[in-house]
């Protein structure tokens, strides 16, 4: 049963650390449909909000406090939370990437089990950097890689198994590169194509596993509304590219026919020391499959590159 007539109150849902860019969009989906949406934020909530469906609760993250309430009687729980791995990859960044995924899992875990009346599902964010750097094709039978962000990631995944109780339908989405027209990797990738330098990076044969925020929405909204969804799922375009590949077809989306390649050399170089990232991110990837979601018959709106980097170069001119 997914809909609000279905009850004699409003769903309600709340979005752990979902103040986010991910986040936000499903909170704006849940309560054009009708749903009350809690988002549990480290920073203090507004003082003032047009919107009486949306909520944001105070908490850290670590310890168990008032917000606790919140899940009492909610429909459903998402968790975002975790620190971007779009920094520089120092031993005390590394520490807050894996410290700010499972101890948030683990105090949402430790609230379920206090609740009178707990959520029946529990979505789970993660991310395809579990598979680690890679050129084979991952489906959701993959084993994790080797390396840091595959070892965050099985932290981060195993953090949710040992806390979400056999009572709660369970569903962890391993996320790819989502493209949004004004959030995320997008706008800085078609601004740096839009100025001439949209050419491959390194060898060019690293995978991107892609997916349209619209996608990603609507895959967020599947897993909270469906009973049989369970375990864990891809939630990346059927079709992952080359980085080389990715790149052509964003040149032609924004109408640039020439990008330089970026040497590895370079890309290190100024990942680390200009743009303040990991250059792994850009050099490094794997070519991620939704098999599971594909199979159980999830209809993507924008399941090609070429559609889908037109369809956001649109709507962002």
């Amino acid at each position: 049963m997914t809909t609000n007539e279905q009850h004699d109150h409003p769903r309600k849902y709340i979005l752990a650390g979902g103040s986010g860019f991910l986040g936000m969009n499903l909170a704006r989906s849940l309560t054009s449909q009708g749903a009350q949406v809690v988002i549990l934020s480290r920073s203090a909530p507004g003082q003032s909000q047009s919107d009486a469906s949306l909520r944001s609760v105070q908490w850290d993250g670590e310890t168990l406090g008032p917000w606790v309430q919140e899940l009492n009687g909610a429909d459903a729980l998402v968790n975002f939370s975790g620190k971007s791995i779009e920094c520089v990859p120092t031993d005390e960044n590394k520490q807050l990437i894996i410290s700010s995924r499972v101890n948030p899992t683990r105090v949402l875990g430790q609230a379920i089990e206090q609740a009178e009346q707990p959520p029946s599902t529990w979505v789970q964010l993660s991310a395809v950097g579990i598979y680690g750097n890679t050129q084979s094709r991952c489906t959701e039978s993959t084993p994790p890689g080797d390396g840091f962000l595959p070892e965050s990631c099985t932290q981060w995944e195993s953090a949710f198994h040992e806390s979400c109780p056999a009572s709660v339908r369970g569903v962890v989405l391993r996320a790819g590169v989502v493209l949004g027209k004004t959030e995320g990797a997008f706008p800085k990738l078609r601004k740096i194509a839009k100025l001439g330098f949209g050419g491959r990076a390194g060898s060019g044969k690293q995978g991107i596993s892609w997916i349209h925020e619209e996608d990603i929405n609507a895959m967020l909204l599947h897993a909270i509304n469906t009973p049989s969804v369970q375990g864990t799922y891809n939630a990346t375009a059927p079709t992952p590219a080359s980085n080389k590949e990715f790149m052509a077809a964003l040149r032609k989306a924004v109408g640039m026919p020439f990008g330089p390649p970026a040497p590895a050399f370079a890309v290190r170089l100024g990942s680390r020391y200009v743009l303040r990232t990991n250059p792994d991110l850009a050099l490094e990837g794997q070519y991620a499959i939704p098999e599971r979601m594909v199979s159980e018959g999830f209809e993507f709106q924008h399941p090609l590159l070429d559609d889908a980097l037109s369809d956001l170069c649109t709507k962002s001119s």
